[in-house]
């Protein structure tokens, strides 16, 4: 068996920093069945609820929709049974310095064609935590994604730990998301899954896996870690961007302490992104504390 985008891209030492998805508004879907390759293609959702989810979409550049299920297939309730039950959706708006996630209950996924998506559902109290699991888009996260959530199951709420469709990165996998605050770790194993979750939760960040997070783009990301680092920061809220201009990327600490960064973006390790695709140079960012 050829080797595999994950492993391809370990092997070449590619970087996991500033790998992160770039997204501040997500919109989570429940779906207990299987999943096509791109969940937003027409004719996954219903016509209706497609044609709405589109438009919301349409309206927030950058945003995103992922399907979300509780657990393995293998181990979930019957479909049928999930289905008659009521699904659930979340709208998730996660913004450096505030985060919201709102949880709408739908009968079925025709409820998202008269949802108010801005407005409706209830303010969900607690974090969310994506594992990426969507065999059908790459083979890497049906591999290593079912494993690092079963590792999670024990320890996290039904509503709090889910398995999600692609959210970027399958050569980072097993790649996990927590949310409102964006935080995005690729290669996670199984053992260590909890120790790091549980410290993003409080607010933490595990650096060594650590992608980056979503509200910033790629090359803010780049800065965020090299300003980490430098300064011993590993609190979400210890850091605030000031600003990022003409590749100059300016953040602040919780003690006020400013730092200038430069970032420049260069050819990486040549690889492939996803599993059967052609290896090509992936693109890497290169900050310097000025």
């Amino acid at each position: 068996m050829s080797e595999r985008c994950c492993e391809l891209s370990e092997a070449a030492g590619e970087s996991l920093v500033a790998t992160a998805t770039t997204s501040r508004s997500w919109l989570l879907v429940e779906e207990p069945g299987a999943w096509s390759r791109d969940v937003g293609d027409d004719g996954v959702l219903p016509p209706a609820a497609h044609d709405a989810v589109t438009t919301w979409l349409a309206g927030r550049p950058g945003s995103r929709l992922l399907f979300v299920r509780r657990g393995d297939r293998r181990r979930r309730v019957d479909v049928a049974e999930r289905a008659a039950s009521g699904l659930l959706s979340f709208v998730v708006q996660g913004d450096e310095g505030r985060g919201e996630v709102r949880r709408l209950e739908l009968r079925s996924h025709e409820d998202l064609v008269d949802a108010d998506l801005d407005r409706d559902g209830a303010l969900h109290d607690s974090s969310l935590v994506l594992v990426c699991g969507h065999g059908t888009r790459d083979l890497c996260c049906a591999r290593r994604g079912p494993a690092v959530f079963a590792s999670l199951a024990e320890r996290l709420p039904g509503e709090e730990l889910w398995i999600s469709s692609h959210h970027g990165g399958h050569r980072f996998a097993a790649n996990v998301l927590v949310l409102p605050a964006g935080l995005q770790f690729g290669r996670v194993e199984p053992g260590e899954a909890p120790s790091l979750v549980e410290r993003a939760l409080a607010g933490r960040i595990e650096l060594v896996r650590y992608r980056g997070r979503s509200c910033y783009e790629s090359a803010v990301q780049a800065a965020e870690r090299a300003v980490r680092e430098e300064a011993v920061v590993d609190g979400v809220d210890e850091l605030r961007l000031v600003d990022a201009e003409d590749g100059i990327v300016r953040f602040r600490t919780w003690d006020g302490s400013e730092y200038a960064v430069s970032v420049e973006e260069v050819a990486g390790p040549s690889v492939p992104a996803s599993c059967g695709a052609e290896a090509e140079p992936q693109r890497t960012f290169v900050a310097t504390l000025l």
